[in-house]
């Protein structure tokens, strides 16, 4: 796929321009979204990125287009179950509602521009050693054994990383919000307030997650403009998702579940790929494997679909037997 620098100037324009709306309604009236508001946006950036993913498909195939809809669906998954660790961040920061909205975009914007670095990184990376593959398809499929293994318990405690810890040393930090200011003046001398604590809290944990998500689209395609503009759309809406999901992440107790699943496939994938593409001397004498086979982009989608669908229903109807009895248990 043969992306001019032009079309990578007028994307990053576009969608630095719609991040930029976001930002300015936010900067203009801090507030809690309704369900109705967070429920449009959510469909807005759902619709804008399907109708990227037609734009592709006209202009480069349906190849093309579906490498697209597989990594975006596969990050937009992935960003739903770090909705878990934001919401332990801003109930341990006791962050108010209305300037949740504000602590988020942030974020969002953080974490795409350090997602950029590493998309650079791990193109140039597997474009010149193909065995970089091997890496990445064993530490996914390392981490979705893990992730397995933890459960129902995936969303487990927020731990203050080593940035959140000096800063708390550091630096002079206000007892209270000053509603989204980052410093405040007070007794006579200037404070960063606990807002920006919580900003660099969102921000680095994104990082540790891109340590997943980045792999698992390289695991889908190769090209960069569909690693990064698939990532681009699914952090997009992931403020909203978060206000219009609220407690029903809670009742998503299967979803590790899944997601474990998706990453070892995805893991497993790019070894078959690795082995079809071998260059190591001390494989099959440095030359690829003929028996690795290929796994079309129309059954990764499929294999993905399939699996959050069945996590998703699983741990509704799980959810909702468990309500049903709670009276029941209350009584006796």
């Amino acid at each position: 796929m043969e992306v001019s620098g032009l079309v990578w100037v007028v994307t990053l324009v576009v969608l630095a321009g719609v991040l930029l709306v976001d930002l300015f309604i936010i900067g203009r009236r801090p507030h809690e979204p309704s369900v109705r508001e967070s429920s449009l946006w959510v469909a807005c950036y759902v619709g804008l990125a399907l109708l990227f993913g037609v734009g592709l498909w006209a202009t480069a195939g349906g190849s093309v287009a579906g490498q697209f809809y597989t990594g975006w669906l596969t990050e937009y998954s992935l960003s739903v179950d770090n909705l878990f660790v934001f919401m332990i961040i801003m109930a341990r920061f006791a962050v108010p509602r209305q300037y949740q909205q504000k602590v988020l975009l942030v974020g969002i914007v953080l974490a795409l521009v350090m997602r950029g670095g590493f998309i650079a990184a791990g193109a140039a990376l597997i474009s010149q050693f193909s065995w970089v593959l091997y890496i990445f398809g064993v530490f996914l499929i390392y981490t979705g054994i893990n992730l397995a293994r933890q459960g129902e318990s995936a969303e487990e405690e927020f731990q203050e990383n080593v940035l959140i810890r000096w800063s708390r040393r550091a630096l002079p930090i206000s007892r209270d919000y000053h509603g989204a200011r980052l410093t405040a003046r007070e007794q006579g001398r200037w404070k960063v307030t606990p807002m920006l604590i919580v900003m660099t809290a969102i921000g680095t944990t994104d990082l540790i997650f891109a340590l997943d998500s980045i792999p698992a689209i390289f695991g889908i395609t190769h090209e960069p403009y569909l690693v990064f503009t698939a990532n681009v759309f699914a952090l997009m809406g992931l403020r909203q998702l978060y206000f219009l999901l609220g407690g029903l992440l809670n009742r998503l107790i299967y979803l590790s579940y899944g997601l474990a699943v998706v990453l070892g496939f995805i893991g497993v994938k790019l070894v078959l790929e690795a082995l079809a593409e071998n260059r190591l001397f001390f494989l099959n004498g440095g030359e690829p494997v003929g028996w690795a086979p290929h796994i079309p982009t129309w059954l990764s989608l499929l294999v993905i679909v399939v699996t959050l669908a069945v996590a998703t229903v699983v741990s509704l109807a799980k959810s909702s037997r468990d309500r049903r009895r709670e009276p029941a248990t209350t009584k006796s």
